[in-house]
């Protein structure tokens, strides 16, 4: 393990609904199953706002704080006891932060929801800094060619898309409608084509029509013009619905295009109670499945599905010392689909 002495800039929460804050850090040494990574990359996303606004009180954040969970960068030391990671290599960390490897549901493989895991820059500090440290067990191999900026929202807005989407009951050929055309919305319309799924992109107005045909979309519907759910239905019925938008009225307009036996996949939660009606669920045997994420494993292959079939985060990027703007914009949704961070080493 090598050691570095000296201060790192990194942005920083010190209490719910406080402002950012650049400031010198020591840089950190890795424990001994952690690694350090030099971040060249962290992309902005909406679960950061429980470090900056407090606003998901299940997390018992402790302040100060940096966030940052869709990290790409380079590691530049390993912690004692870790074997399997060296320095130079290229990684990506996401939102899954560590497991414990003992509790029931990690005995069952199912380490995303370990009764005792870690949320990267909720629990620890993450990628809104030069420097941060990471557990071992929760590095993604970043593949050759994919550039850091587009890296880090594929380890989570592109990953939570990914798993959703093929852990699905889409088969190749069926219709499947991306409801939302934001950070994860834009690449689970990618990932839908690509996986060969007849594609409809669900969004108000015609603003970004045209971005949804290229980033792959068959159809397009405008939920400010038409009902989406009779659109749906008129296509045949979706076989499946990724709800990305977490918006309870936008959701409850789709579910009613959902084909018989169809699946309504919802990964963004929505500040309001969804209201469905269940008859439709019953009659149809529809089903409503969430989905959170994944590990590190799943981050691996998100990124070498997406190297081998070109699917690329549309992203704008800002230096540290601007991450006020970066996240403003990000919570408006009046930036390029993603906001990517790059600390001032990388610039």
């Amino acid at each position: 393990m090598s050691n570095i002495n000296g201060t790192m800039k990194a942005a920083q929460v010190s209490s719910a609904g406080g402002a950012f804050e650049i400031v010198e850090r020591k840089i950190p040494d890795p424990g001994p199953d952690q690694v350090r990574i030099k971040v060249e990359a962290c992309g902005v996303c909406h679960g950061d706002a429980a470090v900056k606004d407090g606003d998901m009180p299940e997390f018992d954040v402790e302040y100060p704080r940096i966030p940052g969970h869709e990290v790409a960068g380079t590691i530049d030391a390993v912690g004692a006891d870790v074997t399997e990671w060296s320095t130079g290599q290229r990684v990506g960390v996401g939102w899954h932060g560590g497991h414990c490897f003992v509790c029931d549901t990690c005995r069952d493989g199912n380490f995303t929801n370990c009764e005792h895991k870690e949320i990267t820059g909720i629990t620890s500090d993450g990628g809104y800094a030069e420097y941060m440290v990471a557990s071992h067990e929760t590095l993604a191999a970043i593949p050759d060619g994919i550039n850091p900026v587009t890296a880090g929202p594929l380890v989570c807005a592109g990953l939570t898309s990914y798993n959703a989407l093929r852990r699905s009951i889409a088969q190749p050929g069926d219709l499947v409608a991306v409801q939302g055309i934001g950070g994860v919305g834009h690449t689970g319309i990618q990932f839908s084509r690509k996986m060969g799924f007849e594609t409809v992109a669900v969004s108000r107005g015609t603003e970004k029509k045209a971005l949804a045909h290229e980033m792959g979309a068959h159809h397009y519907i405008d939920s400010n013009a038409t009902d989406p759910a009779v659109e749906l239905s008129d296509l045949g019925g979706a076989d499946v619905i990724l709800a990305t938008a977490p918006n309870s009225d936008a959701i409850e307009a789709v579910t009613g295009g959902l084909s018989p036996h169809g699946q309504l996949l919802v990964v963004a939660v929505p500040h309001h109670q969804l209201e469905v009606e269940l008859a439709e669920f019953v009659n149809g045997r529809r089903s409503i499945q969430g989905w959170n994420c994944g590990h590190a494993y799943h981050t691996e292959e998100t990124l070498e599905f997406s190297s081998m079939f070109a699917v690329e985060p549309m992203v704008d990027t800002y230096p540290l010392e601007e991450v006020d703007t970066a996240y403003e914009r990000m919570m408006s949704g009046n930036t390029r689909l993603k906001a990517v961070i790059k600390p001032p080493h990388n610039l």
